[in-house]
């Protein structure tokens, strides 16, 4: 803590990895394929997770002057403008019903973006993905490919699963916990905070990422049937406002980096205004977006993914842009 009693941002941050890990995560993979493959033949191609597209829009993002040492890296080291395409989702591997209880995908391409890549090679955009809760209800990689594989196939695979895995009473306590994240009431894009969940680098500090929107208008009542017609309403009317905000590491006791499922109480910082001005909604953009890979290791060095479930990314989402013809 610093002086005055706010928390202060460390660089002491570290990654613990498992030997096996990489062997775990390669198996994950093929099951997370199997999955798609499974979905795609019911569906057409998609994607394993956030299958249903709901809306592709173009944006801007301003990277804010003058921030403080600790956020001022990567994309944010200097204050500028960039080109983004947004992606809007339902989160399930279904192409579910807009009222159907699930988690809300508002993903980021920042475009514009040259330099090192979390890859090892040089990148040209930035990817954000945000959900509609702060945390994961599972927290690390090896259960949350479990619950992804298992409920695939159903509610009563869903329950052998955590049975299986937790025993009968630590079961129903996980089942629980996903129960209420899926179960909690969503608003609609306009009116809703998205959150990394999982941290990313931000130079040699590691940080969460959330979007705020501002000054949104109040929710609608019959969003839920269609989420994006109320985005594209609202886009007909005006312009949307999103502050792009992090919130840093401080010590692993109360901002792990492994476990996603912890909420850091660390404060926020804004670090840029995201706008989507008004536009018709357009089969092009759509199209575009569509079309495009999202994914959190497309990234600047700087900005490279940490923890489990991100590292667990890193090996599923290649095969998933296999699966779709975009490799």
């Amino acid at each position: 803590m610093s002086e005055s009693g706010r928390t202060t941002p460390s660089t002491t941050w570290t990654e613990t990895i498992p030997d096996d890990e990489a062997e775990r995560f390669a198996s994950y993979a093929r099951e997370l394929s199997e999955v798609q493959r499974r979905k795609n033949e019911r569906y057409g191609v998609g994607r394993t997770l956030h299958r249903k597209q709901l809306l592709g829009l173009a944006a801007t993002l301003d990277v804010l002057p003058d921030l403080p040492e600790h956020a001022a890296h990567g994309l944010f080291a200097g204050a500028g403008s960039h080109e983004v395409l947004v992606r809007l989702s339902n989160g399930g591997v279904d192409r579910a019903r807009d009222a159907t209880p699930d988690i809300r995908g508002f993903a980021l391409k920042v475009r514009g973006v040259t330099g090192p890549g979390a890859l090892g090679t040089d990148t040209t955009a930035q990817d954000f993905l945000l959900i509609n809760h702060a945390t994961f209800a599972i927290g690390n990689a090896d259960d949350f490919v479990g619950l992804v594989v298992s409920s695939s196939k159903g509610r009563a695979a869903v329950v052998r699963w955590a049975i299986g895995r937790f025993g009968l009473r630590g079961g129903l306590v996980r089942l629980k916990a996903v129960a209420a994240s899926l179960g909690t009431p969503f608003s609609g894009f306009a009116t809703e905070t998205f959150w990394s969940a999982a941290p990313i680098a931000c130079g040699p500090f590691a940080a969460r990422l959330r979007l705020v929107p501002v000054d949104p208008a109040p929710p609608a009542p019959d969003a839920a049937q269609d989420w994006a017609a109320d985005v594209a309403s609202r886009l007909a009317a005006g312009p949307l406002a999103y502050d792009l905000q992090m919130q840093f590491f401080t010590d692993e006791a109360t901002t792990p980096i492994e476990d996603a499922s912890v909420d850091w109480p660390t404060p926020y910082v804004t670090v840029a205004r995201l706008t989507v001005p008004a536009q018709e909604r357009s089969a092009v953009t759509d199209e575009a977006v569509e079309t495009s890979a999202f994914d959190p290791w497309c990234a600047l060095a700087d900005h490279r993914p940490l923890g489990s479930v991100m590292r667990a990314r890193k090996a599923a989402y290649r095969p998933s842009q296999t699966g779709r013809d975009l490799a």
